[in-house]
């Protein structure tokens, strides 16, 4: 594709060389990513101001609400552009980083689908992002391939792989090794201009893509921002309009409250909401942050039967029903258990009763982490679900109020759920420190989104002077005295089961002070993996 930028446009500068950069970062790829920061670089910094303002008004007592601007187009009668015949039977999706191995199981898991994760399972070091898009070049050239020195095996993408989706970063990150005029590009821009420069054309001629996740949208400007990108970048590529098919997280609070705003604005490209459970139980967190009444009980005891994650849930079927397109069930978050069938089998029958709840409820599709739970999820899926989806199904219908989405969960705040938070921040920050985004912790998968969920829960408790349950039955408010206390004896617990050395080497110390500070603020950070981000690209 011919360069045809403005003449002021700079060309990026990138600071890191990282193996397969040669193949990626070619001088026409770079200047398509060129091409979207300059022309969307502005609008993209005046959304997160946009977001930073609605923040500000909640904090001062303002709860989200309905726009009463956009009533007509709740209100109104009309679908989004029909789905495309590759994403009509979307039951069992399976997600994961851009790491080629876990690329290869995935394809071949037996999924439909395959959600190739840039953002929360993916740690961003930049040879991680180069590698995942040299992945994807490789899936669209049929070489997606991997030779494991250490147990000899080889892994091939198999005859009937799982159609492809990919999920870019989201819309507050910066790719910092990319800069135009000094300033880093956009990590959204970057993940989905690299993508589309170089696999959109073969995809969409075979019918198969280019299909995109979209995550953490905060409302319908930004899916309205989405749908210009899309709308310039087939252009340049010479794809025809509304080729590339978009499925939106909803896992932010203030998009729960705009959901049909949110399909209206990308109507001629959307195929589908998703529930973004534990990014929505952390953005609850955040949005709410100030107002002690809606502080939260044990992340274990939030589930999705009650309070606001269930009228949550039943909105998004509502919504994306009425508007003919997929609502997508959330991720169970449970793994295999080897060598402990005991555990095993609870394991798999918790993901069970999930993707039945899920699938009464009538979502088209559901999500799984690992290869094994992927036939427990198509088999409760198949036995409901005859057909490809259930958007044509009839449904009751009710309206969903907006206290209803904003009714917090009741339950206890335990010592055990204040050492379980500790516990999964620093070793998923470690982890991710090192490399690794999709980490498995006490026998459940855990992304960047629960490691928010628990140090946010930290700050909302401290904040508000919790009183927190002992195991011997008494109270006693969360300080930061305490939580200081309880650190330094996950530090010690840490420290006596790698040793000094494996300490220092897993980034421990990094991600607990990470941790300590973000559950400390004076205001809660949006994300902890923007300071994270600076540490562990000066690791890289």
């Amino acid at each position: 594709m011919p360069l045809d930028r403005n003449a002021t446009t700079l060309p990026p500068v990138v600071l890191r060389a990282v193996p397969g950069a040669d193949h990626v970062l070619t001088p026409e790829a770079l200047g398509f990513v060129a091409e979207l920061q300059d022309r969307f670089g502005l609008r993209l910094h005046a959304l997160m101001v946009a977001r930073a303002r609605r923040q500000e008004r909640i904090d001062r007592g303002e709860l989200p609400d309905y726009l009463p601007q956009t009533r007509e187009i709740r209100q109104g009668i009309w679908q989004a552009a029909p789905v495309p015949p590759a994403l009509e039977d979307r039951r069992v999706e399976i997600t994961g980083p851009v790491d080629r191995k876990m690329m290869i199981n995935a394809l071949n898991s037996g999924a439909r689908v395959f959600m190739a994760d840039f953002e929360d399972a993916t740690a961003p070091s930049f040879a991680n992002i180069i590698a995942g898009q040299a992945n994807l070049i490789d899936y669209r050239d049929g070489t997606l391939e991997h030779d494991d020195s250490a147990t000899g095996k080889s892994y091939r993408v198999g005859p009937r792989p799982a159609l492809l989706i990919v999920r870019p970063r989201g819309l507050h990150l910066p790719e910092a090794n990319v800069l135009i005029g000094g300033q880093p590009v956009s990590a959204a821009l970057f993940d989905f201009g690299l993508s589309l420069y170089h696999c959109g054309r073969a995809l969409a001629a075979t019918g198969r893509g280019p299909f995109y996740y979209l995550p953490k949208l905060e409302g319908h400007g930004e899916a309205r921002f989405w749908n210009e990108v899309f709308a310039f970048a087939q252009d340049r590529m010479g794809l025809a309009q509304g080729t590339i098919k978009a499925t939106v997280l909803i896992e932010t609070l203030p998009a729960a409250f705009e959901m049909d705003e949110i399909v209206w604005e990308l109507r001629d490209h959307i195929a589908g909401l998703n529930c973004g459970r534990w990014d929505y139980i952390f953005s609850y967190i955040k949005t709410l942050r100030n107002h002690p009444a809606y502080a939260l009980p044990d992340r274990a005891q939030v589930g999705m039967e009650n309070a606001f994650l269930a009228a949550y849930a039943a909105r998004v079927v509502k919504v994306c029903h009425r508007r003919g397109i997929h609502a997508m069930g959330g991720m169970s978050a449970a793994i295999p258990v080897r060598g402990d069938a005991e555990a095993n089998e609870a394991a798999f029958a918790r993901v069970r009763a999930d993707k039945q709840r899920e699938v009464g409820m009538g979502f088209d599709g559901c999500w799984v982490a690992h290869p094994d739970l992927v036939p427990v999820a198509q088999a409760v899926f198949d036995a409901a679900m005859p057909g490809p989806n259930q958007i044509r199904k009839p449904r009751q219908q009710w309206r969903i109020e907006p206290a209803m989405l904003l009714k917090p969960h009741r339950g206890r705040i335990t010592e055990a759920g204040v050492r379980l938070n500790i516990e999964v921040a620093v070793e998923y920050l470690a982890q991710w420190l090192s490399g690794r985004g999709a980490v498995p912790i006490q026998n459940m998968m855990e992304d960047a989104a629960t490691a928010e969920i628990s140090r946010a829960q930290l700050w909302q408790w401290l904040r508000h002077g919790a009183p927190v349950v002992l195991e011997n039955g008494e109270e006693r408010r969360l300080t930061a005295e305490w939580l200081g206390e309880l650190m330094q004896a996950e530090i010690v617990r840490i420290l006596d089961r790698l040793g000094p050395n494996g300490f220092h080497r897993g980034h421990y110390a990094s991600a607990a002070r990470i941790v300590q500070e973000a559950a400390t603020a004076e205001t809660l950070p949006d994300f902890i993996t923007v300071p994270a981000y600076d540490v562990l690209n000066a690791l890289d």
